[in-house]
């Protein structure tokens, strides 16, 4: 499917979509719970692959308007009956190879042509330090995976550089093991917010994670842990308002994003880029509301894009946009997600007429004149919504695989119509 943009001026409110992040772990975590309800779960591609996952591990979800009751396994986790398809959901797959690694049996996971394609080999080669047996069926790290469970707990290291989401599907299996496990960072974490985000979850769960840092960072995760969320109300998500809040900044409107409240949520860092630009951005704390007024020339900014990589996207938009350059650094991480974003994003704005110098861990971008053109969306969420702002300012552009908006926010498209934008389906 695709989408033309016409040039936009958006103004008015809107309410920024629930957490992806939080659904993924409050669903996760629900299911080795006894019964929890959940309300206002973000039910995209992604957050329903996990709640098929922890169906397929004896947990039962059953959605009542806004509500997810989880009815769960309390911590005993059955061998799945069939494969588990995770669709495009590389966090369902991370979550889902560590608890397999609990499960007294066999299981197999798979997942889409772009799933298959996501390196694993950290998560993979922890589980085998600890005594399981997991492997990638072609032997390549990625997707069909295969895991006999029968995890102990014990001590292992972990490469922290490739993705947060190994570390964070550690944390919510180990403790259902009957040994303690410690678990090791080598280098540097990257995406550190998220694993706060699932540290924050457990915790309300009522499950202990002790947290060392002396010069590296470890992980004690005691064993024969109880789960226990009972109730959880999942908050507005930082990642999909970015492009609301991006979208107001370039098109020099005034929009209030509301359902943003403090959280662990790292992309929470899209606020004080906004400032550094010079755009006029306010947020209420207790009230949950961003406004941004879009009425003067963004300027260049320098970005460490080392604890939040989805924001890479929507910041390249921003500096195409900007006076002057914008330097997005520490982002080698950001090429292993559902594409390699820093060079999709190098292609597809490079042919709106963008200046970019594009290196192994950054984007180098000159702002200037945006001009309309066919892009390819690359069948990615975050390049598709970052392409279809930048076609609001440069007008007259087509985007491709705009379907795969449904992978993090289904409205989408209808939010942007809502707020003025002109944007139709071709």
């Amino acid at each position: 499917m695709k989408v033309s943009a016409g040039i936009s001026k958006i103004n008015g409110e809107v309410f920024a979509p629930s957490s992806k992040s939080y659904t993924h772990r409050a669903i996760t975590i629900a299911s080795l719970s006894d019964k929890c309800v959940i309300h206002r779960p973000l039910l995209s591609a992604d957050t329903l692959a996990t709640v098929r996952a922890c169906e397929a591990f004896g947990a039962s979800v059953d959605r009542r308007e806004d509500t997810l009751i989880v009815r769960g396994s309390g911590g005993k986790p059955n061998v799945p009956d069939n494969v588990i398809d995770v669709a495009n959901s590389g966090t369902t797959l991370r979550f889902m190879t560590a608890i397999s690694a609990v499960v007294k049996g066999v299981t197999v996971l798979t997942g889409d042509s772009s799933i298959r394609t996501r390196p694993n080999t950290p998560l993979l080669d922890v589980l085998n330090s600890l005594g399981i047996e997991a492997y990638s069926t072609r032997g390549n790290g990625c997707a069909p995976l295969v895991v006999r469970g029968g995890l102990n707990g014990g001590t292992a290291a972990i490469d922290g550089s490739i993705s947060s989401q190994f570390i964070s599907a550690l944390l919510i299996a180990c403790p259902l093991t009957t040994g303690d496990t410690v678990i090791h960072i080598k280098g540097d974490l990257k995406s550190r917010p998220y694993v706060d985000v699932t540290i924050e979850l457990l915790r309300q769960a009522g499950v202990e994670i002790i947290v060392e840092e002396n010069g590296s960072i470890s992980f004690i995760i005691p064993a024969n842990q109880t789960y226990d969320l009972r109730e959880y109300t999942v908050p507005g998500d930082f990642s999909s308002a970015s492009y609301l809040l991006a979208a107001a900044a370039i098109t020099g409107s005034t929009v209030a994003v509301k359902n943003l409240f403090p959280s662990k949520q790292g992309d929470v860092e899209i606020i004080n880029v906004l400032r550094s630009m010079g755009a006029d951005i306010s947020w209420d704390m207790e009230e949950g509301i961003v406004r941004v007024t879009g009425s003067k020339k963004l300027k260049g900014t320098t970005f460490d894009a080392g604890a939040t990589p989805d924001l890479v996207p929507t910041i390249a938009v921003l500096a195409a946009c900007a006076e002057g350059v914008t330097v997005i650094g520490n982002a080698e991480h950001v090429r292993y997600k559902e594409t390699d974003r820093l060079h999709a994003m190098a292609v597809e704005l490079t042919k709106m007429g963008v200046s970019i110098k594009e290196e192994r861990d950054s984007l180098t971008i000159t702002g200037g004149e945006l001009r309309g053109a066919e892009v390819h969306g690359w069948h990615d969420h975050r390049i598709v919504m970052s392409l279809a702002i930048a076609g609001m300012v440069a007008g007259n552009t087509t985007i491709d695989t705009v379907e795969s908006v449904d992978i993090s926010y289904p409205g989408f498209f209808e939010d942007m119509r809502s707020l003025g934008a002109d944007l139709k389906v071709c």
